[in-house]
């Protein structure tokens, strides 16, 4: 089983479509043609990892307006990376769940205040 976090804390899945799932290794240049898929589903196979953001942040570049879910060894401290970079939401193990509870998600769900680049810019 896997538990879904999102801004709100860990919630039951909602979604009933089809999800297009893509690895990490994905090839950047290949991402235009997901572009009108309803949702896609990255992989994180470590947390180490993180060419799932990059992936994620092009696909937004590139049109994606879907649902995009990333999934596997995400972590509480990346959750606003993964949120600033295009993730609706993530899916972890129960795990992982029970190591890092609701509260430590809870805490990073705030991920649009603190945005570095965002006071870099001057909008605060």
């Amino acid at each position: 089983m896997t538990q879904l976090v999102q801004d709100s804390g860990f919630v039951a899945e909602d979604f009933t479509g089809d999800w297009l799932d893509l690895a990490s290794d994905t090839a950047p240049e290949t991402l235009a043609q997901y572009a009108g898929a309803e949702a896609i589903r990255i992989d994180f196979p470590s947390f180490s990892d993180g060419r799932g953001f990059t992936l994620a942040r092009l696909l937004r570049l590139k049109g994606f307006t879907g649902r995009l879910r990333a999934a596997g060894h995400v972590i509480a401290d990346q959750y606003a990376m993964a949120r600033r970079a295009g993730f609706d939401e993530v899916a972890i193990s129960d795990d992982l769940a029970a190591r890092q509870d609701e509260a430590q998600w809870l805490a990073r769900a705030d991920w649009q205040a603190g945005d570095y680049q965002t006071r870099l810019r001057g909008r605060a």
